[in-house]
């Protein structure tokens, strides 16, 4: 009976620490369960409900002041590389530098890969975390003897996402990254958009210059008979005087032209991503290069779903929206896991000899945090910022195409005037060289003509230059032909 006793006392020895790490798993169990009932009361107190996201309302657009032909869509309207429809080679090599070697696109395109590891940031808040250390401990007093200890500790913590706050921070950085990527497509449009009008402009500026010369030529041969007419008394010396100071007009207008030239090289350097002087584009003739492209009539119905600007604005809505959500998620309680262990020796070859460890569950209530509250209301009070700034996007957009239209439409009617000036000037200036050879009318009244005649090719030119602008304008305003973005769909699938 002793033995037996013996026995069985050394038997419930041996099961006491299985029996206390049961009780402690059944008490931790316990308190999760007692926590989650807690965070579960105290989040149905709190009021976190969002309502579905919608696209900001704008002023309705009816028709525009292009009113000819039927609306068409986006595809027919403008092309992917819609630079290629004016019919040069050169521009496309243009444009092609400026795309691989412009540093502003390479900004941007920096800022996509910043707002995607974003996200996995974001997600990152979702998972539990560790922490390992370990130290020594070293000790000698008066009465002592030195004493030392070594311990090493690990801890995880995870706080369980249990109302959706950190997919609400997923989405609002998923929301910026679209935005991002759309910011480089406007960035794009736009540098496609400088590249192709200040070409335009150098080239106009060679044909101006030329002509300029030109004029500066037949001034000085106008003045070569006023000076021979003054020595034989038939014209006053103001004439000449007058005919000089037209001269240094002339000349002053030619230094300008050179100036504007020179800049607007350094502006297309800086474009193609290289130092200004660095690169010096050929001389070349505008209306011998470059081709007026023809623009499809009638404007597609899905402005607001093709211009980058718009839809980033759009997107950073929706972040907007996001943020709130999360903030107001951030109300209710958090539960939190802890799971911690460790070990101390006084020597490091026992170190690992012995063994303790524990599991806290915990509950977290910032509804009592006032900070938690006011950042509520920062993320609304931002929400509507985005929301207006949206519709300053949506506003000037619908400017930008109306102005291009305008523009456009203005520049072609006056195009027609300007030729038949031209044509017409140019018939006087045959006959009235016709009849010098007859001796019907003087040398002088030939350079008068041809100089009227170079003044109404100079704006002919100038508005061949404002067409081709107003064309890439146009086409910029339109979205220059990116595919339509719906971001309501972006919300559907999450």
């Amino acid at each position: 009976m002793s033995a037996l006793s013996d026995s069985m006392v050394l038997q419930r020895a041996s099961n006491a620490p299985a029996r206390r790490g049961a009780s402690r798993r059944i008490a931790a169990l316990r308190g999760l369960g007692a926590a989650v009932v807690c965070a579960l009361s105290l989040g149905a107190c709190v009021d976190v409900s969002m309502p579905d996201y919608k696209r900001p309302d704008t002023p309705a657009k009816g028709s525009w002041s292009d009113r000819k032909g039927t609306p068409v869509s986006a595809a027919a309207t403008i092309e992917p590389d819609w630079w290629k429809g004016f019919h040069d080679p050169y521009l496309d090599t243009l444009v092609a530098k400026a795309i691989s070697g412009n540093f502003d696109i390479k900004v941007l395109a920096a800022r996509i890969d910043v707002a995607s590891t974003q996200i996995g940031e974001a997600k990152a808040g979702a998972l539990p975390t560790m922490d390992l250390g370990g130290g020594a401990d070293f000790e000698k007093s008066t009465r002592q003897t030195f004493a030392k200890q070594y311990n090493v500790a690990t801890q995880v913590s995870w706080d369980i996402d249990i109302w959706g706050k950190v997919e609400k921070g997923v989405q609002a950085q998923k929301a910026e990254f679209h935005a991002s990527e759309a910011d480089w497509r406007a960035g794009y449009l736009e540098l496609v958009a400088n590249v192709s009008s200040t070409y335009f402009q150098i080239l106009q500026f060679d044909d101006q210059i030329e002509q300029q010369q030109q004029t500066l030529v037949t001034n000085r041969q106008i003045l070569t008979i006023y000076e021979g007419q003054r020595r034989n008394g038939l014209i006053p010396q103001t004439q000449v005087l007058r005919q000089q100071a037209e001269i240094n007009r002339l000349t002053n207008q030619l230094l300008e032209l050179h100036r504007s030239r020179d800049v607007a090289n350094n502006a297309l350097c800086t474009l193609l991503g290289v130092p200004a002087g660095e690169f010096q584009l050929p001389k070349g003739h505008l209306q011998q290069r470059v081709q007026l492209p023809v623009v499809p009539e009638g404007l597609p119905a899905q402005l607001l779903a093709r211009r980058p600007d718009v839809v980033a604005a759009e997107f950073r809505v929706l972040e907007a929206y996001n943020l709130v959500g999360e903030a107001k998620l951030a109300q209710l309680p958090t539960i939190n896991l802890t799971g911690h262990g460790g070990t101390a020796s006084f020597a490091l070859t026992d170190l690992l000899k012995s063994f303790t460890y524990g599991f806290m569950p915990s509950i977290n209530i910032p509804l009592l945090d006032p900070g938690v509250r006011a950042h509520v209301k920062v993320t609304q009070a931002q929400s509507t910022v985005a929301e207006q700034q949206y519709r300053v996007a949506v506003m000037g957009a619908f400017e930008e195409v109306e102005n291009a239209l305008v523009n456009l439409n203005s520049h072609k009617a006056q195009r027609v005037e300007l030729q038949q000036e031209v044509s017409r000037l140019q018939i006087v200036a045959d006959q009235i060289q016709s009849q010098l050879r007859l001796g019907v009318v003087s040398q002088l009244e030939v350079f008068e003509t041809e100089r009227t005649l170079l003044e109404a090719q100079q704006e002919l030119l100038a508005n061949h230059q404002l067409i081709l602008s107003d064309t890439v304008l146009l086409y910029k305003a339109l979205g220059g032909g990116w595919p339509s973005v719906d971001v309501q769909a972006e919300v559907k699938e999450h």
